[in-house]
């Protein structure tokens, strides 16, 4: 063949292959055979060997790369990829209506009519990507990240056959029949940028055969789908997440002119069609809806028949079909007023609880773990459970030998709920407080009122391992590279004895160790030389103060600042002038400072008087660590806002966000939260298995709110 032909012969190839990938990929549909296909991909390949100039970065065969790469770079979305805020109960998706409805109603600058529609879409348990067209050609590939800048996985990307390499072209016609009649979407589709969102995932056929197939290789099964995904597309060997196979449904379609966004589509219904006429595989079960009942109808059909399923679900998103309420309505911190995540309830089971081991931690208490009968819930083999401390586990009743409910809160975290206490032998035994620490052997005590039992040994070797853990956790130096494993071999291998030593280390210290080659103990190195400068409230934090959380560090930084001020220099402070001025504190001023009571005041007074912190402190003064300011003035909030220009604390386990994030949320709205329950607490937000401050809030009459409620606040002052 001549150049020309071998050039018609490639592109036809291309054609076909796409045709039948869509259909196969796409409708569900098999319209010719594996082998008949592989057959034309095995032409097009070997024509593209022998001419490779016409190779080009849509052809089929460019799906899987050849190369691995060392790592992924970041990659930021033109428009942010939001999160969704949650519901549980037809009650929460009622609020929302209303508060929509009251948002709107207040917005003077529209004549608002409640007539809108709602599309209700599966929740698929996968990862969430994002795709960048230009010119109608596939350039990039990138997970959410944390909402704006992700990674850059395109290797992985283009692996999967459900995402077409090149869009397909349309003409008005195409348009017309989904009731579209705005021309310039075909201008973008050819020559503009366009953001696609969907969600990569694993069938739940693929897992059971890719399992089957590793557990006769010996190789480590795949837990569970959502998993699987993830860690399929941050191989960094394309050729491992090809092998994966995984499938890409569409949600969202976003276009831009100039780089601006640009919003030609009508409704959700219709983007959901035009996707499907690009190339892209959508979920055929989604829903029009006339109004909630409708909403509810859908959710309580697929709760009940998801495993019917081949892939995994945890609820339904719902959203205003009709775009042109998006942008009035707008977006409240990372989530949009018009969508709602819909969640299906927390799933059961039922096992035994075969021993209770005792966990110690960085403040020396110990916290008892249920080793479990091993049981499948929501995917995932569930072995260990926490039961937080003596008084969950009075109130339960619980024994070893029990058998159990458990359920995965969120679909993440196990815990026990209930005991079936009419299945018992006779045979269970009660679950009592060891006498000794199970790490070091030195006694356990108990003080005071305090709910926890500690070792009374505070040197003992779990407290001092989770005490250096603590002193790099992310809300402290915020060193992820430094995990407990490397921090243990450090302790074992004689390298520190305390958090001090690890700014001591020395690269030819490291090199002699298991799995420290040159490049890591570079790495190691250039990350604590890069902590020898330390925002002052971290490091108060990072010490492992007992009662001293992110709260009370903030505000000892803040009461400090003015008597330090005057020795700092450019903004830093020497650390042996922070020495000096936090042991000149006594312990009846520290009382002074907002919301630290006795406790708090005393721990911090005995804490700076410890010689053996003393000594500890004393080798930062050798490494030259500076401590940087910053007057946080965190009493300095929005006052006139709403019911969150208030005092909150946090107690318990919250299913629906993190603590860290409930905080961030307060601070956002105007609130303040404190460190311990006083007089001045407004509100205590209380999760599963609180501790002593709800009964301490409850003597003082603090208004108790449950986390529903207190959802539903955010929810209704974010929206205000």
């Amino acid at each position: 063949m001549t150049k020309k032909e071998i050039k018609n012969r490639i592109e036809k190839l291309k054609q076909e292959i796409n045709i039948h990938r869509y259909n196969y990929h796409v409708l569900d549909k098999e319209s010719i055979s594996e082998a008949a296909l592989d057959s034309l991909k095995n032409e097009l390949f070997k024509l593209e060997q022998e001419s490779p100039e016409f190779i080009s970065p849509d052809s089929p065969t460019q799906r899987v790369g050849g190369q691995a790469v060392d790592k992924f770079e970041k990659s930021t979305h033109f428009s942010p990829m939001l999160s969704l805020f949650d519901a549980f109960s037809r009650d929460d998706m009622l609020l929302w209506q209303e508060r929509l409805g009251r948002f709107l109603s207040d917005n003077k600058e529209i004549n608002f009519q409640p007539n809108w529609n709602y599309y209700a879409e599966l929740k698929l348990d996968g990862l969430a990507v994002n795709l960048k067209y230009q010119n109608g050609m596939l350039v990039k590939g990138s997970s959410r990240g944390d909402g704006k800048v992700g990674e850059n996985i395109s290797s992985n990307i283009r692996t999967i056959d459900s995402i077409p390499l090149a869009l397909q072209a349309l003409g008005e016609d195409d348009l017309k029949k989904i009731g579209l009649n705005d021309k310039s979407i075909l201008k973008i589709i050819k020559s503009g940028l366009i953001e696609v969102r969907g969600e990569a995932i694993m069938t739940k056929k693929r897992l059971e055969k890719i399992n089957s197939l590793y557990l006769k290789e010996s190789k480590p099964l795949l837990a569970n789908t959502r998993n699987a995904a993830a860690g399929s597309l941050r191989q960094l060997d394309p050729r491992l997440a090809a092998e994966r196979k995984l499938q890409f449904y569409v949600y969202d379609l976003i276009f831009y002119e100039d780089k601006k966004k640009k919003n030609i589509l009508t409704s959700r219904q219709k983007a959901e069609k035009l996707a499907m006429l690009l190339g892209f595989k959508v979920v055929q079960h989604n829903k029009l809806c006339k109004n909630l009942e409708e909403v509810f109808d859908f959710h309580k059909y697929w709760e009940k028949n998801k495993k019917k399923l081949d892939f995994n679900i945890d609820g339904v998103v719902v959203k205003i079909n009709e775009l042109k309420w998006w942008d009035t309505l707008g977006i409240v911190g990372k989530a949009p007023r018009y969508a709602m995540a819909y969640k299906f309830p927390a799933e059961q089971a039922t096992t035994k609880i075969n021993d209770i081991v005792w966990q110690v931690g960085r403040t020396g208490i110990l916290t008892p773990t249920a080793i479990l009968e091993p049981v499948n819930l929501s995917g995932a083999i569930i072995s260990r459970s926490t039961l937080h401390n003596m008084d969950e586990i009075d109130r339960l009743d619980v024994k070893i030998g029990d058998t159990v409910i458990i359920e995965r809160a969120g679909d993440v975290i196990p815990k026990v709920i209930s005991v079936l206490k009419n299945l018992r032998s006779g045979s269970e035994q009660k679950i009592c407080t060891p006498k000794k620490c199970p790490i070091c052997d030195s006694n356990v005590i108990k003080i005071d009122n305090e709910v926890a039992f500690r070792c009374s040994n505070l040197r003992c070797y779990a407290v001092n391992l989770r005490q250096i853990t603590h002193f790099v956790s992310k809300n402290a130096l915020d060193i992820d590279s430094l995990g407990p494993k490397i921090i243990e071999q450090l302790l074992r291998e004689g390298l520190i004895g305390d958090f001090a030593d690890l700014y001591s280390i020395k690269k030819e210290d490291l090199l002699i160790l298991e799995r420290f080659a040159e490049k890591s103990a570079d790495n190691f190195i250039e990350a604590m030389n890069s902590k020898r400068k330390v925002d002052l409230s971290r490091f108060i934090y990072a010490l492992g103060i007992r009662h001293v959380g992110q709260e009370s560090a903030e505000a000892l930084s803040d009461y400090i600042y003015p008597l330090i001020k005057g020795k700092t220099k450019n903004n830093q402070l020497d650390f042996n002038d922070f020495i000096e001025v936090i042991l000149s504190l006594e312990a009846e001023k520290l009382k002074d400072i907002e919301d630290f009571g006795p406790i708090v005041s005393k721990s911090i007074y005995a804490f700076f008087r410890d010689e053996h912190n003393l000594k500890i402190l004393k080798k930062l003064i050798e490494v030259d660590i500076k401590l940087l300011l910053k007057n946080s003035n965190i009493n300095n909030l929005n006052k006139n806002k709403n019911v969150f220009a208030k005092n909150f604390l946090l107690t318990g386990t919250l299913n629906s966000l993190t603590r860290e994030a409930a905080k961030a949320k307060i601070k956002e709205l105007g609130g303040k939260v404190l460190p311990s329950v006083s007089k001045k607490l407004d509100f205590l937000i209380v999760g599963d298995n609180p501790g002593g401050k709800l009964d301490k809030a409850r003597s003082l009459d603090v208004k108790v709110l449950s986390e529903k409620e207190f959802l539903g606040l955010i929810n209704f002052y974010g929206n205000k």
